[in-house]
C-alpha cells in the first residue's frame, strides 16, 4: 500500500511538471534545461528579434569573419576605373580637351583651392544653406508626419493634397523663389525646404503606418496616454523610417543647394562653379565639381554613422555591423 501511495505520489508530480512543462510551451517560454538530449540545443523562443538562434547549452563566444579588403576595396576600385577613363578620353583625343580637361589637372587645381580663403568661404555659404534647409525640413516633416499618421481623417484628408504636390520638382519653383526673395539666402532655403520636406514626410508616415495594432490596443489596456503612446509605442517603430528619410533628405538639400546657387546665384560652391563656366576656366570648374562631389560622400557618411549610432538596438543595423 506504501509502495502504491508514493507511485502515484510519483506520477501526480510527473503529471504536475508535464502540466507546467506545457503551459511553459504554450505561453512561448523555454526550458533552459532539456531532459531529452536528443532534443535540440537552439529554440525559437531563443531567437533574439535578429533572427539569429542562440544555444541552450554551455555560451560559446562565435565570431563572425570580418569582411576582406577585396570586398571592401570594390568602391575605391570602381572610383579609379572612372578616374582612369576621365584621365584617357581627353589625352587620347576623343573629347575636346578644352571642354573636358584631364582628371590629373582638375585634381591638381582642387588641391590648390584647398590653400584658398574664398574656397572654403563658399564651402561654409553652401554648408549654411544645407544645414538650415535641413533642419526646416526635417523639423516640419517630423511634427506634420506624427501628426498627420496618428488621425485616420487627416491621412485620407491630405493623402490627394500630398500625392499631387510631392512630384512637383523644385527647380520648377526657381521662378517663384526669386520673385519672392530675389537673390538672398531665402530662395534657396525654398528650393530646399520643398525638396527636402517631402522625403521626411513620406517616411514618417510609412513609419506611422507600420505600427502593430496589438502592440498599440496592449498600450491603451495598460492605460497609457496619447502621449506616452506616441512615445513608447509609435516612435521607435517610426523612428528607422525617420532616420531613412533624413538619410535621404540630406543629398537632395545638397542638391538644391548647389542649384540654387548654380541659377539663382546664390553664394557658395555652385556660385563659383557658374563664374568659373562662364569665364572658360573649365579645370577650375571641374576642381568645384569634384569638391561638391566629396562634400555630398562626406555628408553621405555622417549621416549614416548617425544613424547607426541612434539605431545602434536595431535589428537591421546590429545585423550589419555583425556581417
Amino acid at each position: 500500500m506504501h509502495r502504491l501511495e508514493s507511485s502515484s505520489g510519483s506520477d501526480r508530480r510527473r503529471g504536475d511538471i508535464r502540466r507546467h512543462t506545457d503551459a511553459a510551451t504554450v505561453a512561448g517560454l523555454d526550458i533552459p534545461t532539456r531532459p531529452d538530449p536528443a532534443a535540440p540545443r537552439t529554440s525559437v523562443a531563443q531567437s533574439g528579434v535578429t533572427g539569429r538562434p542562440t544555444s541552450s547549452g554551455p555560451s560559446r563566444a562565435t565570431r563572425k569573419p570580418r569582411r576582406n579588403w577585396g570586398t571592401r576595396s570594390l568602391g575605391l576600385v570602381g572610383l579609379l576605373g572612372f578616374l582612369v577613363i576621365w584621365e584617357v578620353l581627353p589625352r587620347t583625343g576623343i573629347v575636346n580637351p578644352t571642354f573636358l580637361p584631364p582628371a590629373s589637372e582638375a585634381i591638381a587645381d582642387l588641391f590648390r583651392n584647398v590653400g584658398l580663403t574664398a574656397f572654403w568661404q563658399a564651402v561654409g555659404d553652401t554648408m549654411w544653406q544645407w544645414l538650415l534647409g535641413m533642419l526646416i525640413a526635417c523639423i516640419a516633416a517630423t511634427v506634420l508626419g506624427f501628426l498627420i499618421g496618428s488621425s485616420t481623417f487627416l491621412r485620407r484628408f491630405t493623402n490627394s493634397t500630398i500625392e499631387f504636390m510631392r512630384p512637383v520638382p523644385s527647380v520648377a519653383l526657381i521662378p517663384l523663389a526669386v520673385l519672392l526673395f530675389g537673390v538672398e539666402i531665402e530662395s534657396a532655403l525654398l528650393l530646399i525646404v520643398y525638396a527636402s520636406f517631402w522625403q521626411v514626410l513620406i517616411q514618417v508616415l510609412y513609419g506611422v503606418a507600420d505600427v502593430d495594432n496589438v502592440a498599440m490596443n496592449t498600450a491603451r489596456s495598460y492605460g497609457l496616454g496619447p502621449l506616452a503612446r506616441l512615445r513608447y509605442v509609435i516612435f521607435p517603430t517610426a523612428l528607422p523610417y525617420l532616420m531613412t528619410g533624413v538619410r535621404l533628405a540630406s543629398a537632395v538639400a545638397l542638391i538644391l543647394a548647389i542649384t540654387a546657387q548654380l541659377i539663382i546665384g546664390n553664394p557658395g560652391l555652385g556660385a563659383e562653379i557658374a563664374k568659373a563656366q562662364s569665364g572658360g576656366s573649365y579645370v577650375a570648374m571641374y576642381a568645384l565639381i569634384l569638391a561638391t562631389g566629396l562634400l555630398g560622400v562626406l555628408i553621405n557618411l555622417v549621416m549614416r554613422m548617425i544613424e547607426r549610432k541612434v539605431l545602434s538596438w536595431h535589428s537591421s543595423v546590429r545585423t550589419e555591423v555583425a556581417t
